[in-house]
């Protein structure tokens, strides 16, 4: 069963970027996440499966 991302998730990952953050901003969600690094600001588009593997924590706005 898929994990519940939504788009405006920060997600922290197992390994770190290159640049040495390790937290994601979800800026698609779906079959592919689109993620922009919150240190350097790349974005990347990657697998959902793989994606999820490397999840370590969501963080999510609290909703009104």
């Amino acid at each position: 069963m898929p994990m519940d991302i939504r788009v405006g998730d920060v997600l922290t990952m197992k390994k770190p970027h290159p640049c040495g953050a390790d937290r994601w901003l979800v800026l698609r969600s779906g079959m592919d996440f689109r993620l922009r690094c919150q240190g350097c600001g790349h974005e990347v588009m990657i697998p959902r499966a793989k994606a999820e593997k490397g999840i370590k924590s969501v963080e999510r706005e609290k909703t009104r």
